[in-house]
């Protein structure tokens, strides 16, 4: 399993719940298509938060890196109500910045924990 993370600051026009309401409709229709596991949204608490940690963070659960492909070859391939969902969802973002985690340490990859 891979976290794709995406660090979200919405334009100043934009609705915290609207925003909210069309990531709700695009992730339920990606995890639909299978493109994703599982996915969460959060909203910063009480204007807490430093750096790069802006209005949200997204979180999007993917099995690995062949899934993020597919993933990404099916949003180019979208038909027009799929794209019209990203499309509401993406114009209330003024800037996105984005990760990808693993677990670790990861037995796929060999990873051993060193006992010192």
């Amino acid at each position: 399993m891979n976290l794709y993370h995406c660090l979200i600051e919405l334009r100043p026009e934009a609705r915290a719940l609207s925003f909210a309401h069309a990531v709700g409709l695009w992730l339920n229709h990606l995890t639909k298509l299978e493109l994703v596991s599982d996915w969460r949204l959060l909203r910063r608490k009480f204007g807490l938060a430093s750096g790069r940690h802006t209005d949200f963070v997204l979180e999007i659960e993917i099995e690995g890196m062949a899934a993020l492909d597919t993933a990404f070859t099916a949003l180019a391939d979208a038909d027009a109500d799929a794209v019209e969902l990203y499309e509401k969802m993406h114009a209330m973002i003024e800037t996105v910045e984005i990760g990808l985690y693993r677990p670790y340490p990861d037995p796929s990859q060999r990873e051993r924990i060193a006992l010192i």
